[in-house]
């Protein structure tokens, strides 16, 4: 499906290292649901994990379910990157990925990130300090530039290449730019040429699987990275890799598929952070859920508020009654309606209604 390296992936889709949201309890939410490739951690700071800070390492822990795994590191000096890597490859690590596009400020107040943009040269020796480092495959995201008057993309990912970096991961939007307008799609394909035989994976602006089959046919990238499309929709990369295969989207999640899911995830929060903090969590996290629930306005107010494990299953039981009540409800009138659609599809001759209409 796609290879990086000597990684076989078993699709092309990737989840992003989205700051604070794609962490462990995440991750090993959203794998059972399939089409899944690889994902990400989010970015790390090599001196921080080389000293072993609870940060980092909260943020490098990982699982057997959680696999494969690229962990991604930011920075600017080659010797902490290079030692980070090794760490991490020893560490569960199958893949490692340089941060060149992260465009907040604090990181590249360090001349890490997107800051490597304006100087491909120091970009180039890190990825081969890291490369020669390390015995995985080491891949670099990267953004189209610093700003329209300075699109690098190209001539950056064919001087990554000659470096040996496995994979390179566009985000099709310039650092000034952040997060706003569409992906620009002819210019990651510009970086798809100029990559030649490394493989490209296209990020930016997918949030449904057209989207992504679209990024592919015009930019002929060899894969796709989904991010924050995935948080409002974790059943977004199964749907996508469907369609990629076969043209078909799987039928929606019902409401009680949602909210298994949104236990699942509350379930390991709690087996990672423990009761207190996992309540401080997900209450951050509700909202990507609260949009989809429907009209249960107890739940919404409730979950917001909650500070231990038995005040959240409280409001899911209840919200499940209310489910269960909407759904039978719902059912019998669509019963109803079908008796009424059988009577009139079954018993009405097709010149019955105009005869009626004479009489």
């Amino acid at each position: 499906m796609l290879r990086l390296g000597s990684v076989e992936l078993a699709t092309r889709l990737l989840l992003a290292p989205i700051a604070r949201y794609c962490d462990l309890a995440f991750r090993l939410t959203i794998r059972p649901l399939g089409g899944l490739g690889l994902a990400y951690t989010d970015l790390v700071n090599p001196r921080g994990l080389l000293r072993r800070t609870a940060k980092s390492m909260e943020l490098v822990r990982t699982e057997s379910g959680d696999q494969p795994l690229c962990v991604q590191l930011y920075g600017s000096e080659v010797r902490p990157m290079a030692d980070a890597a090794r760490w991490c490859q020893d560490h569960g690590a199958a893949i490692i990925d340089i941060n060149m596009g992260c465009p907040a400020e604090k990181i590249t107040c360090r001349a890490g990130g997107a800051a490597l943009l304006r100087d491909i040269p120091a970009a180039v020796r890190l990825a081969e300090g890291v490369v020669r480092a390390s015995r995985v495959p080491v891949t670099a995201k990267i953004r189209l530039g610093w700003n329209d008057g300075e699109i690098v993309a190209p001539s950056l990912a064919a001087a990554l290449k000659e470096a040996g970096i496995a994979g390179i991961i566009v985000h099709g939007r310039t650092v000034e730019q952040q997060f706003a307008g569409p992906a620009r799609l002819e210019e990651i394909g510009h970086v798809v040429t100029a990559a030649g035989p490394i493989p490209v994976i296209g990020n930016g602006g997918i949030g449904c699987p057209r989207d992504a089959a679209d990024m592919i046919r015009q930019t002929g990238c060899a894969g796709v990275m989904i991010g924050r499309g995935a948080l409002r929709d974790p059943w977004l990369f199964r749907d996508t890799h469907a369609f990629l295969v076969t043209g078909v989207v799987p039928e929606p999640p019902t409401m009680v598929d949602r909210i298994a899911f949104m236990n699942r995830h509350f379930d390991h929060l709690v087996h990672l952070k423990g009761e207190r903090l996992a309540c401080i969590t997900f209450r951050q996290r509700a909202s990507w859920y609260i949009g989809k629930l429907g009209d249960h306005s107890t739940f919404k107010h409730g979950v917001r508020t909650i500070v231990r494990a038995d005040d959240y299953r409280r409001l899911v039981a209840k919200l499940m009654e209310s489910v269960q009540c909407m759904t039978e409800e719902n059912n019998h009138h669509g019963t109803a309606r079908g008796r009424i659609d059988g009577l009139d599809k079954r018993s009405l001759r097709p010149d019955d209604g105009l005869a009626a209409s004479r009489g």
